[in-house]
């Protein structure tokens, strides 16, 4: 018996060496049948990889590894080439990743890097308070009477108003990005400008002095304004806005439809029966000869050029009558 297994024993042996010789050799035949390249293949944060392979076209060999290129990657050679004589592959980045901002219903423009980052920027809230103008209104009054001759005059100046407003403000980046008004208070307010449309006035032929009347002013010879600052004087001279208002009156009269029947220009008006102190006492004569003031001498003038304080047609001495109160009279 362990003669039989001692004769057992090469047998086995040159199986196995046999068996050994049989694998050597188809291996052989298969490495003759395909040809294996070894590849490096450089990945796009520079780590290598050393490969060996079958394959000779590029998509198939990064198949092979697993390797999936990204949106902003590329590879040379080509996916669709075949492999290089240098048996290299190099995968690298050819643009920067870019982030999609979703879009919304409610964003109604382009959002910028920049817009985004100041949204979340501090605001900063502030209460303010300013003074600003209130701008006044022009009137414009047609006392014309439908007449196809007319002209405009300014009864009333306009004068600007001021109010103080307190608003709450917020600031973004030292930039206002909202004013909201909290409360306004008035300080003064605006005055109205006048302006009367009236019937062109024209020259009487039977008047017995040489006024002339054009473009809303009115000339006199020097005595007959000596006699209209006189008369002025003696209805009021206590101050210059007393004395315009006095002539005033009579401008508005010779300019009025109502009291044409006394004169077409303001010395007729003065000069009318029981209306003013001309035709109602004396006093006016010692005026004359320029016996009165510098400043009702001016407010004469101006008023001849067209200036107005009011536009009221009567007056009385000051008393218990209701009306405006200008220079000691009441003017109604």
């Amino acid at each position: 018996m362990e003669k039989a297994k001692k004769a057992q024993l090469p047998i086995r042996k040159i199986i196995g060496i046999c068996l050994i010789l049989l694998f050597v050799m188809g291996v052989g035949v298969m490495a003759s049948n395909a040809k294996l390249n070894n590849v490096k293949i450089i990945l796009s944060n520079g780590y290598i990889m050393n490969v060996t392979t079958s394959k000779t076209k590029i998509s198939e060999i990064l198949d092979e590894n697993h390797i999936i290129l990204l949106p902003e990657e590329s590879v040379i050679p080509d996916e669709d080439s075949e492999l290089s004589d240098n048996n290299t592959i190099k995968i690298s980045k050819t643009k920067e990743p870019t982030v999609e901002v979703a879009e919304t219903s409610e964003i109604s423009e382009n959002v910028t890097i920049d817009s985004l980052l100041k949204s979340y920027d501090s605001i900063i809230e502030k209460i303010e308070t300013v003074q600003e103008i209130i701008p006044y209104e022009t009137i414009t009054k047609d006392v014309s009477d439908n007449d196809s001759n007319k002209r405009e005059t300014v009864v009333q100046q306009g004068k600007d108003g001021l109010k103080e407003v307190t608003y709450k403000v917020k600031y973004q980046n030292d930039v206002e990005i909202e004013r909201t008004e909290i409360s306004s208070n008035i300080i003064e307010e605006p005055i109205d400008k006048i302006i009367e449309v009236r019937k062109k006035v024209t020259n009487r032929s039977t008047r017995s002095y040489s006024a002339t009347y054009s473009n809303g002013v009115w000339s006199y010879s020097n005595e007959e304004f000596d006699l209209l600052c006189a008369i002025t004087a003696q209805e009021c001279s206590s101050s210059y806005e007393g004395a315009l208002a006095v002539i005033t009156c009579a401008c508005n009269r010779a300019e009025s439809t109502k009291w044409a029947k006394n004169g077409a220009d303001p010395l007729s008006q003065y000069k009318a029966p029981g209306q003013f102190c001309y035709s109602i006492d004396s006093y006016w004569k010692r005026r004359l000869n320029g016996n009165y003031s510098d400043t009702v001498k001016q407010a004469v003038k101006d008023a001849l050029n067209g200036k107005r304080n009011h536009n009221y047609l009567s007056f009385r001495a000051a008393g218990n009558a209701s009306g405006e109160y200008i220079g000691g009279n009441v003017y109604f």
